[in-house]
């Protein structure tokens, strides 16, 4: 059976499935996509299969134009979005909506030329994995869907966090016409371009561990020149590998303080409830016994990872969005995020030059660095969108250091920045907990009045409109 034969007994067996669960139904479908959106080379109309899954269990129906939430896929597989996105399925009953998740292409099984071996082959192949072309597969999957279900006045409301979240409120200001709005949560638009400062990423992360420890801050802050004087020593390595129980021994000091630096920016990124993992390594560091500053290090270390029999540098293999968020950050998502003075880290500049000579040596493409605010904007933003965007909230903790390069004030009367001071990356589109302190269940409150707001509109407008 074809491809496009099997999407279509698929819609078949919905509509039956409907009819004798009410709404009850939650499906993965397959459609083909076309390659290229761009072009009209006979090679552009080659096409893939791209996943999506419908969830019609509040769903009130195309007669009652009920709207449908969108779920835009990122840097990694469907089956993820399905359990750890919460705002559709949390606010599904009230707005009666239907929710459609969306996988990005080159993640998951959405991949092109067959396998993902080949679509990853060279420069030639990964051309296609680029924004631009993902959210015209978007506009495209959720036309199809509101055709298939005769629902084209129902209103959508595209969601999306991190790069999924800069995918929703592009998707916005090119798509106007197929979704109403957009939430884009923990959404880094302004880290491109020496718009935001290079440092500020790592300034956000400083400020959390002195916010949570003027010691655990001091102490990390002088632990750097301590292994780095360590490690030049004989043997040096060898002892660093010993003290912090290494899973394989360290072949070079930067690769050990790069395993640390991955350790303190994750848990600044997700310093979140009920453990908030920023206060746990500060914990483990001033609660240490020990007197040397690298075993308080250590003490911390474990006090993030927990009892394991070794730490910081596990055997592992590239998983795919490594494997896809590599190219691209080396073709289009240049954010040229350095470390600056003042902080608990080594000063280490962004070096563009250095970045590109590495992609180019990578892919065999240089990365253009100026191409997402060509494309999309971002310069003069509010100067800009104050004129013509509409209907985009860019939600944020400010704890998160992504935070940084999000939209932090409000654009106009509809474009919308709702912050949390104690949130983290995406936490305000994760699910729902009865622990969730007061903050967040108002900030998620707040983005669902705005959204309220903007179809209480579209629902005046197209009644107004029928009339005529």
């Amino acid at each position: 059976m074809g491809l496009v034969q099997l999407e279509e007994q698929s819609w078949k067996t919905l509509r039956l499935c409907r009819l004798h669960q009410f709404q009850r139904v939650s499906k993965l479908f397959t459609t083909l996509k076309t390659l290229d959106h761009f072009n009209y080379k006979p090679e552009s109309y080659a096409t893939f299969q791209q996943r999506y899954v419908l969830n019609f269990q509040h769903w009130g129906g195309a007669n009652a134009t009920a709207p449908i939430l969108v779920y835009l896929g990122a840097e990694s597989p469907l089956g993820g979005d399905l359990s750890g996105i919460g705002f559709l399925h949390d606010n599904a009953a009230p707005f009666k909506a239907l929710c459609v998740y969306i996988e990005h292409r080159y993640y998951g099984k959405s991949i092109p030329f067959r396998s993902r071996k080949e679509a990853f082959k060279n420069a030639s192949t990964l051309g296609y994995f680029n924004s631009a072309q993902a959210i015209a597969d978007y506009a495209d999957i959720i036309m199809h869907i509101k055709k298939k279900l005769h629902a084209m006045s129902s209103p959508v409301i595209v969601i999306g966090g991190s790069y999924g979240g800069m995918l929703a409120s592009w998707f916005r200001l090119k798509y106007p016409h197929v979704a109403l709005g957009a939430l884009a949560s923990s959404a880094p638009i302004l880290y491109f371009n020496n718009i935001t400062p290079s440092g500020a990423y790592y300034s956000i992360v400083s400020k959390d561990f002195r916010e949570a420890s003027e010691t655990c801050y001091q102490t990390i802050r002088k632990s750097w020149s301590e292994i780095d004087k360590i490690a030049s020593k004989h043997h040096g390595l060898s002892t660093l590998s010993k003290k912090f129980k290494t899973c394989e021994p360290l072949t070079s000091s930067s690769e050990f303080k790069n395993y640390l630096d991955t350790m303190y920016t994750g848990a600044a990124q997700y310093d979140r409830p009920p453990s908030y993992p920023v206060n746990e390594v500060c914990r483990g560091i001033d609660g240490s016994k020990k007197q040397d500053i690298l075993s308080k290090i250590f003490d911390g270390v474990v006090a993030y990872y927990g009892n394991r029999t070794c730490y910081l540098n596990q055997p592992t293999s590239d998983s795919e969005t490594d494997q896809g968020w590599r190219w691209q950050t080396c073709s289009e998502m240049v954010m040229p995020i350095g470390v600056g003075e003042n902080t608990m880290f080594q000063p280490d500049p962004f070096d563009l030059d250095s970045f590109i000579k590495n992609c180019k040596g990578y892919y065999g493409v240089p990365a253009r660095p100026h191409w997402i605010t060509s494309y999309y904007g971002g310069q003069d933003i509010k100067l800009i969108l104050q004129r013509f965007g509409s209907n985009i909230i860019f939600s944020n903790g400010l704890r998160d250091p992504y935070s940084s390069g999000g939209v932090l004030e409000n654009l106009s009367d509809s474009i919308l920045a709702v912050s949390t001071v104690k949130g983290s990356h995406c936490l305000d589109i994760q699910p729902k907990r009865e622990t969730d302190p007061e903050w967040l269940v108002e900030q998620r409150k707040t983005v669902v009045k705005i959204i309220k707001g903007w179809m209480a509109k579209y629902y005046a407008d197209l009644k107004a409109f029928k009339r005529q």
